[in-house]
């Protein structure tokens, strides 16, 4: 069972005025390095625990130490990251013959639905609460570019609004990480590495290996 929040006394105003706005689909217009030295100096030892949970990779030890954390926002998105990737997950395997049973990941009730709905058009995601329209949509994206960027996208949004109210948060400060990740990552991302990436992953499937969510 989840402990309670850790109680957050700080805030960050100083902080996150003087970082430059980040639009999706932009350049990044701050170092990455830099920004991660910034928030060395300036965050406090408990939240630096836990934006240390966002620097790692995000592989299934991550995912469950994320699920597990002290902070509701990293655990709702790293249960967001997870759903994501199983529905996408499950529509490649039905795509191409493999068992879903295995490939999906958790015991919660996206996975479970997942599993149990394989031969459902939308896997049975229309009855639980929450809007999957937009991730069920990724996997009609053929150019495998553009459903990396568009997967980004939702997670974009996913920030922007998560955090909507969080004036001068952690959780503000969280999610401009984040965000400025997303930015690094596609101004260095070739085309060749979005297919290597696509490759490797069916090759898992193949094999029979369990996919990192």
């Amino acid at each position: 069972m989840v402990n309670d929040e850790i109680v957050n006394v700080m805030t960050y105003e100083y902080l996150l005025a003087g970082l430059p706005e980040l639009k999706a689909g932009a350049d990044i217009p701050v170092s990455l390095e830099k920004l991660e030295e910034l928030l060395d100096e300036q965050l406090s030892e408990k939240d630096k625990g836990l934006l240390a949970l966002l620097r790692r990779p995000l592989d299934e030890e991550t995912l469950a130490a994320g699920l597990h954390a002290k902070s509701r926002f990293l655990r709702d998105w790293f249960a967001m990251n997870r759903d994501m990737n199983n529905i996408l997950v499950a529509q490649i395997c039905r795509k191409h013959g493999f068992d879903q049973k295995q490939q999906v990941v958790g015991d919660d009730e996206v996975a479970e639905t997942l599993r149990t709905n394989a031969n459902r058009k939308d896997f049975g995601l229309g009855e639980l609460p929450g809007d999957y329209d937009a991730m069920l949509g990724l996997a009609q994206i053929e150019n495998l570019m553009d459903r990396e960027k568009a997967m980004d996208a939702l997670r974009f949004e996913w920030l922007q609004t998560r955090t909507e109210f969080d004036f001068f948060s952690r959780e503000m400060v969280f999610a401009y990480y984040l965000e400025a990740v997303m930015l690094h990552r596609w101004s260095i991302l070739t085309v060749e590495e979005g297919e290597k990436i696509f490759r490797e992953l069916v090759l898992d499937m193949k094999k029979g290996i369990r996919l990192n969510a």
